[in-house]
C-alpha cells in the first residue's frame, strides 16, 4: 500500500496519501460514532449503570466480598461509604464523563476492528488473517482486564482507601469524583494491561522481540510486573500478588505466543525457499 502525495489514484491502482487520509477520517468517524452512540445508551441507563456496575463495589453485598468472607474470612467494606457530591453541577458532569468512559469501553471492538480495516489493504493474506484474530483476541482480553479490575482490584482498592486513616481526627468524606476516577482507572489500567499478548504477537512479527529475549528478561519482566502491581494496587501483599499473578501467566503466555510467530515466520521462510528452488530447477531443466 505506497503512499502518493499527488491527489488522486496512482495507475497501478493504489490510493494516493489524501485518498488514505480520507480513508482513515471515515474509519475515525465511524469509531467516533460507534463510541457517542453507546455514549449516549449508557447515559439514558443511568440507574443501572450508577446504581448496579458503578456504585456497586463499595458495598458489603458485592459478590467478591461475600467470596472473600465465605472462602478465606476477610470482610471489606463492613462501613457504609457515603459518597458527596461539592459543586452545583457535579452529578452532571459526573453523569456525563461516566457515560463517555463507558463508551469508550463498550465501543473498544469497534474502534479496533476500524484501524483493522484501514490497514488490511496493507497486509499480505496471512498477515490479514493473523490480524483479525488479533482483532477477537485483544476484544476479549481487554473486557477481560476490565472484569479483573473491577471483581478483584476495585473492591478491594476501595476498601483499603476508604478506610485509612492518618489519625482518627481526620474524617473521610470522599468526593463521589474521586470515587469514580479511582475505579476507571483501575478499569482501564488492568485492561490495557491484560493486552500484553497482543502487543507481544505483533512485536514479534516486526521482529523487535524475539521469545529467547523475552526469556533472557524474565527476571526484569518480573521485577517490572510486581512493580506496576503496587502502582495500581493498594500497598498491600494480598492486592499486589492478586494482579501479579495473572501478569504472570500472561507473560509467559506472550513468551509462547511469541514462538508460534517465529516458527511461523520459518516456515513460510523455508517454503518460500523451497517454492523458489523448485521453480530454478524447473527453468534450468526447461
Amino acid at each position: 500500500m505506497a503512499l502518493s502525495w499527488k491527489k488522486g489514484k496512482r495507475a497501478d491502482g493504489e490510493m494516493s496519501f489524501l485518498e488514505h487520509l480520507e480513508e482513515l477520517r471515515w474509519h475515525l468517524i465511524r469509531s467516533i460514532i460507534a463510541i457517542v452512540v453507546l455514549m449516549i445508551v449508557a447515559f439514558i441507563f443511568k440507574n443501572l449503570i450508577f446504581d448496579h456496575i458503578i456504585l456497586a463495589p463499595k458495598d458489603h453485598n458485592f459478590i467478591t466480598a461475600r467470596l472473600l468472607s465465605r472462602w478465606f474470612g476477610i470482610e471489606i467494606n463492613t462501613k457504609q461509604l457515603n459518597l458527596i457530591n461539592i459543586k452545583m453541577s457535579g452529578q452532571l458532569t459526573t453523569h456525563i464523563v461516566v457515560s463517555l468512559v463507558a463508551g469508550l469501553i463498550l465501543a473498544f471492538p469497534v474502534v479496533i476492528w476500524e484501524f483493522w480495516k484501514f490497514f488490511k489493504p496493507a497486509l499480505h493474506s496471512n498477515e490479514a488473517q493473523y490480524a483479525r484474530g488479533a482483532v477477537l483476541a485483544s476484544s476479549l482480553l481487554f473486557f477481560a482486564g476490565v472484569l479483573f479490575g473491577y471483581y478483584l482490584l476495585a473492591p478491594l482498592s476501595i476498601h483499603f482507601l476508604s478506610s485509612y486513616q492518618i489519625s482518627p481526627d481526620v474524617v473521610n468524606q470522599i468526593n463521589v469524583r474521586s470515587y469514580i476516577g479511582t475505579l476507571t482507572s483501575i478499569c482501564l489500567a488492568t485492561g490495557l494491561v491484560f493486552e500484553l499478548p497482543i502487543v507481544a504477537f505483533f512485536l514479534t512479527r516486526i521482529g523487535v522481540i524475539t521469545p529467547a529475549f523475552m526469556r533472557k528478561y524474565r527476571r526484569h519482566a518480573i521485577v517490572v510486573i510486581f512493580i506496576l502491581a503496587a502502582i495500581i494496587t493498594p500497598p498491600d501483599v494480598f492486592s499486589q500478588l492478586l494482579v501479579s499473578i495473572p501478569l504472570l501467566l500472561l507473560y509467559e503466555v506472550s513468551i509462547f505466543i511469541s514462538w508460534r510467530v517465529v516458527k511461523r515466520k520459518e516456515q513460510d521462510h523455508a517454503d518460500f525457499m523451497k517454492d523458489d528452488t523448485s521453480a530454478n530447477t524447473e527453468n534450468a531443466t526447461t
